[in-house]
């Protein structure tokens, strides 16, 4: 790895601006903070030092500098992060060569990548005349065709089966990955559409019919190592810079909603692959944006999953939008039918996730019925109790009184009695305590210096005459990277180190576990030597326990007395 080249680009960087375009960030002193995205954050847990171009959370204890961050929170290798943050620099970097990583699934992606070129090619050959007229019957041009992957599977049993095994692929494998079933083609006779993960990797197919049979509309990759329906959305690694252009990112049911949205110019979007949303495609979602837009289809399946889903990311803490499309609508047929602007029209005058709520609980009301009429109102204040704008309350509240002639304070009481309904304290369950194993006294000493040295370059002077003896293989290792480090560049700073020991898991993971901890920065040689005298004693009592097993296996006398004077010199000090 070019260290130069990656430290030159950091050097250009600012970690908070990088972090800040993705988290909200808070100035608190020097530092910023910022909810993890990391973990399940509700409160700001994460500080990003701008001293020390640095982020730290202190509940999941993720840690890193620039380039950790955006491998992590991008699923990106370290080489399209240095052309990343190269490009935002204007530093070139193609001339530097980088290692990939490679994982027990590269083969399964090469087997998915090469799928996908069989089923673009077939749609463009001869083979294919039916289905692309189908495409552009539905207005989908060879341009969309080529930006979406868009391909077809022949109606064939064993073609794509025969392909894969004459390039090596064996047949349990291509059952297990899902494109085999008892050794013949899973797809047959269907517009393909590629399944990505949020890197941009093939991780899977979906077949639609395009010719009037029985068949379900869609078949979908089953579930494997590499794909796993709740973890992706359809069209995210594409969406993603769009989504932070335009400060949101709009879900949608279907991936021709996507693919249609995508033909007028709005690209933020992403599809669900199903109606329901995991804990996962919530995270993901948080990620791309603060400001979701829900929309769903017009229909009383669409409207019914808007409402679930709706409510999910509401209770998650998110200000979700709407935007109501007329039943039986999907967004694919609307902007068929009504165009670019109608649509654009319907995507500037979203509504807020509890209006639309309330808008559904009018439907099918009789306002005849006093007790259908009391029911309605007594819902739209339930809802009222879940907005903390003021505000908004009181304008909807004065529009309750003015619709149903009732009195302002008579509404008033009432959603004041329903909030302190809510707020009547629960019996509350005791916290589960996590197991957090503490650090000794001797480890604690060990980070302490460590955390000296990546702070201040005298110290390492010291730590190498001092000839310490670590205990742990990773201990040693680390000590010696920073070691080599200073010594090869002539300073030495936490950031940079850390892009120096990126490839090296067994360092990170101690490296994390010393900058999660509130460890002094600065020290003197006095204060210095109590923590080499803390790592000593602990050598030598590890000694001196190592040489008393020694000695009880040992039968000659000689022997024994021989260790016995070695554990009396180390007992006093010689």
């Amino acid at each position: 790895m070019d260290n130069n080249l990656a430290n030159v680009i950091r050097s250009k960087i600012d970690i908070v601006d990088i972090i800040g375009e993705r988290i909200p960030l808070t100035a608190k002193g020097k530092n910023f903070f910022g909810v993890c995205p990391f973990h399940d954050d509700s409160n700001p847990s994460m500080c990003v030092s701008r001293e020390k171009q640095i982020y730290t959370c202190f509940s999941c204890h993720a840690t890193g500098n620039v380039y950790t961050f955006l491998m992590n929170y991008e699923h990106l290798e370290f080489p399209e992060v240095l052309k990343y943050l190269g490009d935002r620099v204007g530093v070139i970097v193609e001339g530097s060569k980088y290692s990939k990583k490679n994982t027990k699934f590269d083969k399964l992606y090469e087997a998915y990548n090469l799928t996908a070129k069989y089923y673009q090619n077939n749609l463009n050959s001869s083979l294919g005349k039916e289905a692309k007229k189908y495409l552009y019957n539905r207005q989908i041009n060879d341009e969309i065709i080529k930006e979406f992957g868009i391909g077809l599977s022949l109606n064939k049993k064993d073609d794509l089966v025969n392909l894969l095994t004459k390039k090596g692929y064996d047949l349990a494998t291509l059952n297990n990955i899902g494109l085999a079933v008892d050794d013949y083609d899973v797809y047959r006779d269907r517009i393909m559409f590629s399944l990505y993960d949020i890197t941009g990797k093939i991780v899977g197919f979906s077949g639609r019919i395009y010719k009037d049979n029985n068949q379900n509309k869609y078949l979908n990759t089953k579930e494997t190592a590499i794909f796993k329906k709740g973890e992706i959305l359809y069209h995210y690694h594409i969406a993603k810079e769009e989504c932070r252009l335009k400060k949101s990112v709009i879900v949608m049911e279907g991936f021709m909603d996507v693919i249609r949205a995508s033909t007028i110019g709005i690209r933020n979007t992403v599809a669900l692959m199903g109606t329901a949303l995991t804990k996962e495609q919530i995270s993901l979602l948080k990620r791309l944006s603060n400001n979701i837009i829900l929309c769903l289809d017009g229909d009383s399946a669409g409207v019914h999953a808007t409402l679930s889903i709706g409510q999910n990311l509401f209770d998650q803490g998110i200000e979700v939008k709407v935007i109501n499309l007329p039943d039986p609508l999907d967004p694919d047929t609307f902007i068929l039918n009504n165009g670019q602007e109608s649509f654009e029209n319907l995507v500037s005058s979203v509504i807020n996730f509890s209006d639309f709520k309330m808008l559904k609980l009018r439907e099918n009301v009789d306002f005849r019925s006093d007790e259908e009429k009391a029911n309605y109102i007594n819902s739209v204040l339930e809802e009222m109790t879940k907005i903390t704008d003021e505000i908004r309350i009181e304008v909807m509240l004065k529009r309750l009184a003015k619709e149903f002639d009732i009195e302002y304070n008579t509404l008033q009481m009432r959603l004041y009695s329903l909030k302190k309904a809510q707020n009547t304290p629960k019996e509350m369950a005791l916290p589960i305590k996590k197991d957090v194993k503490k650090k000794d006294k001797y480890v604690k000493a060990v980070e302490q210096v460590f955390y000296f040295m990546l702070n201040n370059d005298w110290v390492i002077s010291q730590v190498e005459k001092e000839k310490l003896i670590l205990a742990e293989e990773t201990m040693r290792n680390l000590c010696s990277e920073i070691i080599y480090f200073y010594k090869q560049n002539g300073f030495i700073n936490t950031a940079d180190f850390y892009t120096y020991v990126n490839d090296k898991d067994d360092i990170l993971v101690l490296l994390n576990s010393i900058l999660a901890d509130n460890y002094n920065e600065k020290t003197t040689k006095e204060e210095l030597n109590l923590y080499f005298k803390v790592i000593k004693d602990y050598s030598i009592k590890q000694e001196i326990k190592r040489l008393n097993i020694l000695m009880k296996k040992e039968f000659d006398p000689l022997q024994q007395a021989l260790i016995a004077e070695k554990i009396r010199k180390l007992r006093i000090g010689e």
